[in-house]
């Protein structure tokens, strides 16, 4: 599966084949210079570092617990500082990932970690992105249906003609007995 994009409120939101939105695009819709400051802002934050930590715990049996301990109890000072990138490489995170590049460049995150940091932004932006996602795995499902069901058919008309191909009789077999 191929690369995704949404439309939320005039915005254009990327969403990668693992259904990793791209923070980069959700920031844009209060900074459109600099989104990385918005990202860092919210990474910085006591609450995000425990939520990115728990969803780490969670589902990635590689996460560096002892380094997360580090950030936690640094986070909430006036001090602290958290990037993408030093965050992905501290913790050994798989929810978060970043990509440099001319094309899909960003930060990209898992959807439970990429609604989060969109209902930090606005209530208003995170309701539209979960209506919109939901629309496109709708969508996609309608198209996975219509694969599946012309797939059945292209196998049945195959099975019907290999059964005919079989069982016809040809008249000139026949003797005049079995007429």
């Amino acid at each position: 599966m191929k690369n995704k994009e949404i439309t939320v409120l005039d915005q254009a939101i990327h969403i990668n084949k693992d259904d990793y939105f791209s923070l980069t695009d959700i920031a844009r819709y209060k900074n459109q210079e600099e989104p990385r400051f918005v990202i860092q802002n919210w990474m910085r934050r006591i609450d995000t570092i425990q939520y990115l930590g728990l969803w780490e715990q969670l589902n990635n049996p590689k996460f560096n617990r002892v380094e997360f301990d580090t950030f936690r109890s640094e986070a909430g000072h006036n001090y602290f500082t958290m990037t993408p990138k030093k965050w992905i490489e501290g913790v050994n995170a798989i929810g978060i990932i970043s990509k440099a590049g001319k094309y899909n460049s960003g930060t990209y995150a898992h959807k439970d970690i990429a609604l989060q940091f969109a209902s930090w932004i606005s209530p208003e932006i995170n309701l539209y992105i979960i209506k919109e996602f939901q629309r496109l795995k709708a969508e996609e499902q309608k198209q996975l249906d219509w694969s599946v069901k012309r797939e059945l058919a292209k196998i049945n008309y195959r099975i019907h003609t290999d059964a005919i191909k079989d069982n016809i009789i040809i008249p000139h077999e026949i003797s005049k007995e079995q007429a």
